[in-house]
Protein backbone atom coordinates (compact mmCIF):
# COMPACT_ATOMS: atom_id res chain seq x y z
CA UNK A 1 0.00 0.00 0.00
CA UNK A 2 1.00 3.48 -0.80
CA UNK A 3 0.07 6.60 0.83
CA UNK A 4 0.29 9.99 0.06
CA UNK A 5 0.45 12.51 3.28
CA UNK A 6 0.39 16.26 2.59
CA UNK A 7 1.05 18.79 4.69
CA UNK A 8 3.23 16.40 6.50
CA UNK A 9 5.16 18.88 8.16
CA UNK A 10 2.31 20.97 10.36
CA UNK A 11 0.80 20.74 13.69
CA UNK A 12 -1.42 17.58 12.91
CA UNK A 13 1.16 15.84 10.41
CA UNK A 14 4.01 14.39 13.34
CA UNK A 15 1.45 12.67 14.79
CA UNK A 16 -0.69 10.72 11.28
CA UNK A 17 2.63 9.29 10.22
CA UNK A 18 3.32 7.77 13.20
CA UNK A 19 -0.20 6.78 13.07
CA UNK A 20 0.03 5.39 9.71
CA UNK A 21 3.41 4.10 10.47
CA UNK A 22 2.06 1.97 13.31
CA UNK A 23 -1.31 0.76 11.66
CA UNK A 24 0.51 -0.53 7.89
CA UNK A 25 3.93 -0.63 9.00
CA UNK A 26 4.33 -2.26 5.51
CA UNK A 27 3.09 0.64 3.81
CA UNK A 28 4.97 3.29 1.46
CA UNK A 29 4.52 6.38 3.35
CA UNK A 30 5.25 9.48 1.25
CA UNK A 31 5.29 12.95 2.87
CA UNK A 32 4.76 16.08 0.59
CA UNK A 33 4.94 19.93 2.08
CA UNK A 34 5.96 23.04 1.36
CA UNK A 35 8.53 22.81 4.47
CA UNK A 36 7.39 26.00 5.77
CA UNK A 37 7.02 24.89 9.20
CA UNK A 38 9.99 21.86 8.75
CA UNK A 39 12.25 23.87 11.35
CA UNK A 40 10.17 24.47 14.11
CA UNK A 41 10.61 21.41 16.63
CA UNK A 42 9.60 21.22 19.70
CA UNK A 43 10.51 18.42 21.84
CA UNK A 44 10.73 15.73 19.55
CA UNK A 45 12.94 12.97 20.69
CA UNK A 46 13.35 12.03 16.51
CA UNK A 47 12.76 13.74 13.34
CA UNK A 48 8.80 12.93 12.44
CA UNK A 49 9.30 12.28 9.10
CA UNK A 50 12.55 9.45 9.70
CA UNK A 51 9.16 7.30 9.98
CA UNK A 52 8.34 8.07 6.29
CA UNK A 53 9.54 6.41 3.14
CA UNK A 54 10.00 9.80 1.19
CA UNK A 55 10.07 13.07 1.55
CA UNK A 56 8.98 15.35 -1.09
CA UNK A 57 8.98 18.74 -0.67
CA UNK A 58 6.93 21.07 -2.68
CA UNK A 59 3.80 23.25 -3.47
CA UNK A 60 0.45 21.63 -3.67
CA UNK A 61 -0.46 24.52 -5.93
CA UNK A 62 1.62 22.37 -8.36
CA UNK A 63 1.24 18.97 -8.01
CA UNK A 64 1.61 16.91 -10.68
CA UNK A 65 0.13 13.84 -11.77
CA UNK A 66 3.69 11.84 -11.88
CA UNK A 67 3.78 13.08 -7.73
CA UNK A 68 0.57 11.06 -7.52
CA UNK A 69 1.14 7.31 -9.85
CA UNK A 70 1.14 4.37 -7.82
CA UNK A 71 -0.29 6.28 -5.03
CA UNK A 72 -3.47 3.95 -3.16
CA UNK A 73 -4.26 6.71 -1.05
CA UNK A 74 -4.31 10.68 -0.41
CA UNK A 75 -4.62 11.80 3.09
CA UNK A 76 -5.11 15.82 2.56
CA UNK A 77 -3.82 17.66 5.23
CA UNK A 78 -2.34 20.81 3.14
CA UNK A 79 -3.83 24.07 4.03
CA UNK A 80 -3.42 27.95 5.10
CA UNK A 81 -4.53 26.62 8.39
CA UNK A 82 -6.56 28.62 10.39
CA UNK A 83 -8.62 31.80 10.62
CA UNK A 84 -5.81 35.00 11.13
CA UNK A 85 -3.55 33.57 7.97
CA UNK A 86 -7.04 32.96 6.15
CA UNK A 87 -7.78 36.57 6.72
CA UNK A 88 -4.21 37.80 5.71
CA UNK A 89 -3.90 35.70 2.66
CA UNK A 90 -8.02 35.18 1.65
CA UNK A 91 -6.69 34.73 -2.08
CA UNK A 92 -4.18 32.40 -1.39
CA UNK A 93 -6.67 30.39 1.13
CA UNK A 94 -8.68 30.04 -1.55
CA UNK A 95 -6.32 28.94 -3.91
CA UNK A 96 -4.73 26.55 -1.73
CA UNK A 97 -7.03 24.90 0.61
CA UNK A 98 -9.60 24.53 -1.90
CA UNK A 99 -8.51 24.73 -5.79
CA UNK A 100 -5.59 22.09 -4.91
CA UNK A 101 -7.74 19.97 -2.98
CA UNK A 102 -10.17 19.24 -6.01
CA UNK A 103 -7.12 18.97 -8.19
CA UNK A 104 -5.18 16.67 -6.08
CA UNK A 105 -7.86 14.41 -6.09
CA UNK A 106 -8.99 14.75 -9.05
CA UNK A 107 -5.46 13.74 -10.14
CA UNK A 108 -5.41 10.84 -7.57
CA UNK A 109 -8.13 9.57 -9.06
CA UNK A 110 -7.11 9.68 -13.00
CA UNK A 111 -3.55 7.65 -11.52
CA UNK A 112 -5.61 5.05 -9.94
CA UNK A 113 -6.03 5.89 -6.23
CA UNK A 114 -8.78 4.08 -4.12
CA UNK A 115 -9.19 6.45 -1.15
CA UNK A 116 -8.61 10.20 -0.73
CA UNK A 117 -9.32 11.79 2.98
CA UNK A 118 -9.90 15.73 3.67
CA UNK A 119 -9.08 17.27 6.71
CA UNK A 120 -12.11 18.76 7.11
CA UNK A 121 -13.37 21.05 9.83
CA UNK A 122 -16.41 21.91 12.12
CA UNK A 123 -15.97 25.65 11.60
CA UNK A 124 -18.16 25.34 8.39
CA UNK A 125 -21.02 25.40 10.80
CA UNK A 126 -20.05 29.07 11.96
CA UNK A 127 -22.30 30.43 14.53
CA UNK A 128 -24.33 28.73 16.93
CA UNK A 129 -28.23 28.73 17.36
CA UNK A 130 -28.54 26.68 20.52
CA UNK A 131 -28.70 23.12 18.90
CA UNK A 132 -25.71 20.51 18.21
CA UNK A 133 -24.34 20.49 14.66
CA UNK A 134 -25.06 17.41 12.97
CA UNK A 135 -23.86 16.57 9.23
CA UNK A 136 -27.07 17.43 7.68
CA UNK A 137 -27.43 21.32 9.54
CA UNK A 138 -26.85 23.84 7.44
CA UNK A 139 -23.63 25.44 6.87
CA UNK A 140 -22.83 29.06 7.55
CA UNK A 141 -18.97 29.63 7.04
CA UNK A 142 -17.79 32.70 8.46
CA UNK A 143 -14.37 32.92 7.46
CA UNK A 144 -12.25 32.59 4.27
CA UNK A 145 -10.88 29.01 6.02
CA UNK A 146 -14.09 27.59 6.70
CA UNK A 147 -15.55 28.73 3.61
CA UNK A 148 -12.60 27.20 1.81
CA UNK A 149 -13.50 23.82 3.40
CA UNK A 150 -17.31 24.20 2.42
CA UNK A 151 -16.54 24.51 -1.22
CA UNK A 152 -13.86 21.96 -1.65
CA UNK A 153 -16.08 19.42 0.39
CA UNK A 154 -19.01 19.95 -2.14
CA UNK A 155 -16.80 19.50 -5.16
CA UNK A 156 -15.32 16.06 -4.23
CA UNK A 157 -19.18 14.90 -3.65
CA UNK A 158 -19.12 14.43 -7.15
CA UNK A 159 -16.04 12.82 -7.86
CA UNK A 160 -16.51 10.01 -5.18
CA UNK A 161 -17.72 6.78 -6.78
CA UNK A 162 -17.19 2.66 -6.28
CA UNK A 163 -13.84 3.13 -7.15
CA UNK A 164 -12.90 6.44 -5.15
CA UNK A 165 -13.77 6.48 -2.00
CA UNK A 166 -14.28 9.52 -0.55
CA UNK A 167 -13.65 10.77 3.62
CA UNK A 168 -14.42 14.41 4.68
CA UNK A 169 -13.26 14.51 8.32
CA UNK A 170 -15.03 17.49 9.92
CA UNK A 171 -12.30 17.82 12.89
CA UNK A 172 -13.32 19.62 16.13
CA UNK A 173 -10.31 22.19 17.05
CA UNK A 174 -7.10 21.27 17.47
CA UNK A 175 -5.52 20.81 20.65
CA UNK A 176 -2.78 19.06 23.02
CA UNK A 177 1.30 18.51 22.10
CA UNK A 178 2.62 17.39 18.71
CA UNK A 179 6.45 17.61 17.51
CA UNK A 180 5.59 20.81 15.52
CA UNK A 181 3.38 22.85 18.08
CA UNK A 182 0.90 25.75 17.31
CA UNK A 183 -0.21 27.93 20.13
CA UNK A 184 -2.31 29.67 17.36
CA UNK A 185 -5.37 27.44 19.09
CA UNK A 186 -7.22 27.94 22.01
CA UNK A 187 -6.70 25.48 24.31
CA UNK A 188 -2.76 25.52 23.47
CA UNK A 189 -3.02 29.35 23.99
CA UNK A 190 -4.79 28.95 27.64
CA UNK A 191 -2.06 26.21 28.56
CA UNK A 192 1.05 28.48 27.23
CA UNK A 193 -0.25 31.56 29.41
CA UNK A 194 -0.47 29.48 32.63
CA UNK A 195 2.94 27.55 31.98
CA UNK A 196 4.41 31.84 31.32
CA UNK A 197 2.72 34.01 32.96
CA UNK A 198 0.23 32.21 35.60
CA UNK A 199 -2.32 33.72 33.54
CA UNK A 200 -4.96 32.59 31.30
CA UNK A 201 -6.39 36.13 29.17
CA UNK A 202 -9.38 35.13 26.90
CA UNK A 203 -9.59 38.19 23.92
CA UNK A 204 -13.19 37.49 24.01
CA UNK A 205 -16.31 37.18 26.26
CA UNK A 206 -15.73 33.88 27.07
CA UNK A 207 -19.05 32.69 25.29
CA UNK A 208 -18.18 30.83 22.15
CA UNK A 209 -18.73 27.23 21.97
CA UNK A 210 -15.61 25.48 20.27
CA UNK A 211 -15.62 21.90 20.16
CA UNK A 212 -12.16 20.53 20.96
CA UNK A 213 -10.15 17.09 19.48
CA UNK A 214 -6.97 16.33 20.73
CA UNK A 215 -3.83 16.18 18.04
CA UNK A 216 -3.06 12.54 18.47
CA UNK A 217 -7.07 11.39 18.45
CA UNK A 218 -6.99 13.50 14.93
CA UNK A 219 -4.91 10.87 13.30
CA UNK A 220 -6.31 7.97 14.90
CA UNK A 221 -9.45 9.49 12.86
CA UNK A 222 -7.65 9.57 9.38
CA UNK A 223 -6.12 5.79 10.26
CA UNK A 224 -10.00 4.92 9.88
CA UNK A 225 -10.81 6.81 7.07
CA UNK A 226 -7.94 5.46 5.17
CA UNK A 227 -9.18 1.96 6.16
CA UNK A 228 -13.07 2.84 5.36
CA UNK A 229 -14.90 0.43 3.38
CA UNK A 230 -17.71 2.19 1.78
CA UNK A 231 -21.18 0.51 0.96
CA UNK A 232 -23.06 0.76 -1.87
CA UNK A 233 -24.11 4.22 -2.38
CA UNK A 234 -21.48 5.50 0.55
CA UNK A 235 -18.31 6.38 -1.13
CA UNK A 236 -18.79 9.92 -0.23
CA UNK A 237 -19.02 10.77 3.79
CA UNK A 238 -18.42 13.73 5.40
CA UNK A 239 -18.55 13.09 8.68
CA UNK A 240 -17.89 15.34 12.47
CA UNK A 241 -15.18 13.74 14.04
CA UNK A 242 -14.56 14.45 17.54
CA UNK A 243 -16.53 13.97 21.36
CA UNK A 244 -19.81 14.90 22.70
CA UNK A 245 -17.78 14.97 25.78
CA UNK A 246 -15.61 17.49 24.03
CA UNK A 247 -18.09 20.41 23.68
CA UNK A 248 -17.09 23.38 25.64
CA UNK A 249 -17.91 27.22 26.02
CA UNK A 250 -13.91 28.73 25.98
CA UNK A 251 -14.46 29.88 29.54
CA UNK A 252 -14.87 26.26 30.40
CA UNK A 253 -11.78 25.55 28.60
CA UNK A 254 -10.01 28.22 30.38
CA UNK A 255 -11.91 27.16 34.20
CA UNK A 256 -10.33 23.79 33.17
CA UNK A 257 -6.41 24.79 32.34
CA UNK A 258 -7.05 26.95 35.73
CA UNK A 259 -8.21 24.10 37.67
CA UNK A 260 -5.26 21.64 36.12
CA UNK A 261 -2.72 24.14 36.73
CA UNK A 262 -2.46 25.33 40.00
CA UNK A 263 -1.91 28.85 40.96
CA UNK A 264 -3.36 30.35 37.82
CA UNK A 265 -5.42 33.61 37.03
CA UNK A 266 -7.68 34.06 34.43
CA UNK A 267 -8.35 37.79 33.15
CA UNK A 268 -11.86 37.72 30.98
CA UNK A 269 -12.55 40.45 28.27
CA UNK A 270 -16.34 41.54 28.99
CA UNK A 271 -16.39 44.28 26.98
CA UNK A 272 -15.13 42.52 23.54
CA UNK A 273 -16.44 42.83 20.80
CA UNK A 274 -19.17 39.14 20.74
CA UNK A 275 -17.51 36.37 18.26
CA UNK A 276 -20.03 35.02 15.80
CA UNK A 277 -17.54 31.65 15.11
CA UNK A 278 -19.67 29.60 17.72
CA UNK A 279 -20.91 26.09 17.19
CA UNK A 280 -21.61 23.08 19.71
CA UNK A 281 -21.14 20.33 17.53
CA UNK A 282 -22.96 15.92 17.79
CA UNK A 283 -20.35 13.75 16.79
CA UNK A 284 -22.75 10.78 17.31
CA UNK A 285 -22.71 9.55 13.73
CA UNK A 286 -18.93 9.06 14.04
CA UNK A 287 -19.17 7.47 17.30
CA UNK A 288 -22.08 4.62 15.79
CA UNK A 289 -19.85 4.21 12.42
CA UNK A 290 -15.97 4.21 13.76
CA UNK A 291 -16.55 2.81 17.36
CA UNK A 292 -12.79 1.45 17.65
CA UNK A 293 -11.26 4.84 16.77
CA UNK A 294 -13.32 7.00 19.11
CA UNK A 295 -11.37 9.67 21.10
CA UNK A 296 -9.02 8.29 23.61
CA UNK A 297 -7.52 11.78 25.90
CA UNK A 298 -9.76 13.59 27.79
CA UNK A 299 -9.92 17.82 28.39
CA UNK A 300 -7.73 17.16 31.49
CA UNK A 301 -5.03 14.68 30.20
CA UNK A 302 -4.61 17.00 27.37
CA UNK A 303 -3.58 20.40 29.25
CA UNK A 304 -1.50 18.12 31.71
CA UNK A 305 0.72 16.28 28.55
CA UNK A 306 0.47 20.20 26.92
CA UNK A 307 1.43 21.63 30.17
CA UNK A 308 4.30 19.03 30.96
CA UNK A 309 5.67 19.09 27.19
CA UNK A 310 6.21 23.07 27.67
CA UNK A 311 8.17 22.59 30.89
CA UNK A 312 9.91 19.82 29.82
CA UNK A 313 11.02 22.27 26.80
CA UNK A 314 11.69 24.79 28.95
CA UNK A 315 9.14 27.23 27.90
CA UNK A 316 9.15 30.68 29.18
CA UNK A 317 8.33 32.94 26.34
CA UNK A 318 5.79 35.39 27.82
CA UNK A 319 5.11 37.05 24.09
CA UNK A 320 4.67 33.32 22.50
CA UNK A 321 1.68 35.21 20.22
CA UNK A 322 4.55 36.82 18.73
CA UNK A 323 6.73 33.94 18.55
CA UNK A 324 7.08 31.42 15.77
CA UNK A 325 4.54 29.23 17.45
CA UNK A 326 2.27 31.06 16.05
CA UNK A 327 1.68 30.22 12.24
CA UNK A 328 0.82 33.83 10.64
CA UNK A 329 4.47 34.46 12.54
CA UNK A 330 6.17 32.01 10.75
CA UNK A 331 5.20 33.12 7.33
CA UNK A 332 5.23 36.84 7.86
CA UNK A 333 8.90 36.40 8.97
CA UNK A 334 9.76 34.64 6.20
CA UNK A 335 8.19 37.00 4.03
CA UNK A 336 10.22 40.05 5.68
CA UNK A 337 13.12 37.60 5.15
CA UNK A 338 12.67 37.03 2.09
CA UNK A 339 12.30 33.53 1.53
CA UNK A 340 8.87 33.35 0.27
CA UNK A 341 6.97 36.17 -2.23
CA UNK A 342 3.84 37.68 -1.81
CA UNK A 343 2.02 34.58 -3.01
CA UNK A 344 3.53 32.71 -0.90
CA UNK A 345 6.26 30.91 -2.91
CA UNK A 346 9.62 30.14 -1.91
CA UNK A 347 12.16 32.42 -3.79
CA UNK A 348 14.75 29.50 -4.56
CA UNK A 349 13.85 25.73 -5.69
CA UNK A 350 12.82 23.00 -2.92
CA UNK A 351 15.07 20.07 -2.96
CA UNK A 352 12.34 17.57 -5.06
CA UNK A 353 12.95 14.66 -2.64
CA UNK A 354 14.22 12.68 0.33
CA UNK A 355 14.62 9.08 0.62
CA UNK A 356 14.84 7.43 4.09
CA UNK A 357 17.81 5.44 3.80
CA UNK A 358 16.85 3.31 6.62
Amino acid sequence: MKILITGNMGYVGPGVVAQLREAFPEALLIGFDMAYFAAFLTNATVLPESKLDVQLFGDVRTITFEDLIGVDAVVHLAAISNDPMGKEYEDITLEVNYKSSIKIAKLAKQAGAKTFVFASSCSMYGAADGTAKTETSVLNPLTAYAHSKVLTEQDLQPLADEHFTVTCLRFATACGMSDRLRLDLVLNDFVAGAITDGNINILSDGSPWRPLINVQDMALAIEWAVKREAPAGNSFLAVNVGSNDWNYQVHEIAAAVQKAIPGTSLTLNKDAVPDKRSYSVDFSLYATIAPDHQPRYNLTQTILDLANGLIEMGFKNNDFRNSYFMRLQVLSSLQRNNFINANLEWNYKLTESYINPL
